[in-house]
């Protein structure tokens, strides 16, 4: 398969890593290893040049020689810094373009918030382009039992885990949908649960409607929840619980497989943060 050509010289590009880069890009998918006359001829670089490009790559181990002496793959110097790199990424930065996109989809505003007690928190916000679009800021603390993203941070708790959150707290209303007893919470959380998402039209507050979904890390754990909302619109119950469902579910998976990437990361990034650089020859 031909590679990409390498990008045009101009006065502002430097040619050498230019290439350094385009051999580097060339690994990954079916191109696991490659030999030096298999990249020269993917990038219509001369072998002589190659040969350098592939000795500098080694010395500084984004490429290592595996024991054919002829094919070349991926060193431990690029495998650690792309792990460091996934496991820096905190959960609103691998949200952002997800929730960006989500609200493209759905011409919906989109959400993101996290659980702190008995309260959730928006940490991230996109709102609708139209001229009516949810007006909740970052920062905006909700009650957990009276909004569906509350509800999907907490609808897999236990018995147990749910009396001691709410432990001797009463559960204000908010809209003759709010449930005011435990035991009402509990089976709005079964139905949740059922599901694997909500659906509310004027649960929390009049005139609004939303479908919310939750976030899960790399062990499987509810971190967070998403949502979309539509202010003063009413949507068809169908669509609540088909495209629009399937857009809000699909973009809390997607949240969770970059979550769950971040925390493979992590071990192998902490590896490569122990590993002691390799001696020169020339020290």
């Amino acid at each position: 398969m031909a590679s990409d050509p390498l990008p045009t010289e101009t006065k502002y590009i430097v040619p050498a890593l230019a290439q350094g880069l385009g051999i580097l890009s060339l690994f990954g998918g079916e191109s696991r290893s490659l030999t030096a006359p298999e990249i020269a001829k993917r990038l219509s670089l001369p072998r002589t040049k190659v040969f350098r490009l592939l000795q500098t790559l080694m010395s500084m181990d984004y490429l290592r020689c595996e024991e054919d002496k002829r094919h070349f793959s991926l060193g431990p110097a690029l495998l650690g810094r792309g792990f460091e790199y996934l496991a820096s990424l905190d959960m609103v930065e691998i949200a952002q373009p997800i929730l960006q996109r989500l609200r493209d989809r759905t011409a919906l505003s989109a959400h993101m918030a996290i659980r702190d007690g008995r309260e959730i928190i928006y940490v991230s916000r996109f709102a609708a382009r139209s001229t009516i679009a949810s007006s909740v800021n970052i920062g905006t603390r909700f009650p957990v039992h009276a909004t569906i993203m509350g509800r999907m941070t907490i609808f897999e708790m236990d018995d147990k885990e749910l009396e001691r959150l709410f432990r001797n707290q009463p559960l204000e209303r908010f809209t003759k949908q709010t449930p005011t007893t435990l035991k009402a919470l509990k089976a709005i959380l079964a139905e949740d649960r059922s599901r694997g998402y909500a659906v509310s039209q004027a649960f929390f507050e009049s005139g609004v409607s939303a479908i919310a979904a939750p976030v899960r890390d790399g062990a499987g754990k509810i971190v967070a929840a998403i949502n979309v909302t539509a202010v003063n619109a009413h949507i068809d119950e169908q669509d609540m619980h088909g495209g629009l469902k399937d857009a809000v579910v699909e973009a809390a998976a997607e949240i969770s497989q970059w979550l769950c990437r971040t925390a493979t990361a992590e071990v192998p990034a902490a590896a490569a943060k122990r590993a002691k650089p390799r001696e020169s020859a020339h020290a």
